[in-house]
């Protein structure tokens, strides 16, 4: 990694927010509307809100707080015959890799098969998480839901549904089909206006391999972080220079310092030691729905000092990383169903595997796996 220096802290932008979000903990304490960040203001219009759905009903609540660590893009599970919500496997999952020590739970990506789901199906499965946590008393940890979609009404419309479902923060991907006709300022735009109407703190979401190719740099990102609305970014590029100079920029929050409490997080579990040691907050990774304790393990090991244990266990964790990047969500759910005894099958038109690739799949995670089970 190229050295750099500390930038010196943007003024008048994370202290105040998150601030706001300390306060959010004592009722007693408030502050003028003029004050509070767009999520207050639209929790307190809608104290009273439920959704529209019978069997949906969620009541509206401040976020919980973002901490280091890791945070895990859940699974969506179906029901093999039907395709329907799988919700007692949803629920079931969530524990799972709460009692592993994660930091958190993302609902609504790519292994969670967004794009599969219609918004009604988002909302059950984002409230099925919530609850599922709050029933085994896992009540602070905090969701994140994808919000992404082509328009920015459409994304804000879905930043409240996630509220309204449970969840603490939108992560957003940048629209990309009409890309060709985009002006430069289009994206940080987007953002800026999403980050306005959101009820929600959000999250960018940099992910170009989903996007058209669309990778946002260090500098945009950088100046977005000063929304008071936008509190971190994942960063599925791979760019640890590029997360180097974000976590510099903004004091990101890290296992050992709570900085700024802005949350630059790495997008693939393969790389979180390289993250943590370039002064990230830690991943949003799916191979953790396999191997959570695996993955979380390597922070651990990195904030208790021992360097050389980390680096051994995320050599592991990579070459499994390997294996599910190169699977994909068929790849995960067919070890889930292999090694956990639960996962059936992504949603038509994605393929079920044959009994040969099954096999495959099993052998390329068996290390993985093997470490999980002595953790």
């Amino acid at each position: 990694m190229s050295p750099h220096n500390d930038a010196p802290s943007l003024p008048g932008s994370f202290d105040d927010r998150f601030s706001s979000m300390i306060l959010s903990d004592h009722p007693s304490m408030t502050l003028p509307d003029t004050l509070k960040p767009p999520y207050l203001q639209y929790a307190d219009s809608l104290s009273d809100a439920t959704l529209t759905d019978s069997d949906e009903e969620s009541s509206v609540h401040l976020a919980r707080p973002l901490v280091p660590g890791l945070y895990v893009p859940t699974v969506a599970f179906f029901n093999k015959a039907t395709e329907e919500l799988d919700l007692a496997t949803i629920a079931r999952h969530a524990v799972r890799l709460a009692e592993a020590g994660v930091a958190g739970l993302t609902t609504q990506g790519s292994n969670g098969e967004a794009v599969h789901l219609s918004h009604r199906e988002r909302k059950i499965v984002t409230s099925a998480t919530r609850k599922a946590l709050d029933n085994a008393g896992f009540y602070d940890m905090p969701v994140i839901v994808g919000c992404g979609a082509q328009s920015t009404r459409e994304t804000i419309e879905l930043c409240r549904e996630a509220l309204l479902s449970g969840g603490d923060y939108a992560l957003v991907l940048p629209p990309s089909y009409y890309r060709p006709l985009f002006k430069s300022e289009s994206i940080v735009e987007f953002f800026n206006d999403v980050a306005d109407e959101s009820p929600i703190p959000i999250l960018i979401y940099n992910y170009p391999g989903a996007v058209s190719g669309i990778d946002l740099d260090s500098d945009a990102i950088i100046r977005l972080s000063k929304h008071r609305n936008i509190v971190g970014c994942k960063l599925t590029c791979g760019n640890t220079g590029k997360l180097n100079r974000i976590a510099a920029a903004t004091k990101a929050s890290t296992p050992t310092d709570v900085g700024s409490g802005f949350m630059c997080l790495g997008g693939s579990c393969d790389f979180t030691l390289q993250t943590l040691l370039g002064g990230g907050s830690g991943t949003i990774g799916g191979l953790a729905n396999i191997a959570p304790k695996a993955c979380v393990k390597i922070i651990n090991l990195y904030t208790a000092g021992n360097y050389k244990e980390a680096k051994k266990m995320q050599a592991v964790v990579a070459r499994g990383d390997w294996a599910a990047i190169q699977g994909g969500i068929i790849g995960t759910k067919s070890a889930l169903e292999s090694y956990f005894g639960y996962g059936g099958y992504a949603r038509r038109p994605l393929p079920r595997p044959t009994p040969e690739e099954d096999a495959k799949y099993a052998q390329d995670f068996k290390e993985l796996v093997a470490l999980e089970k002595t953790l």
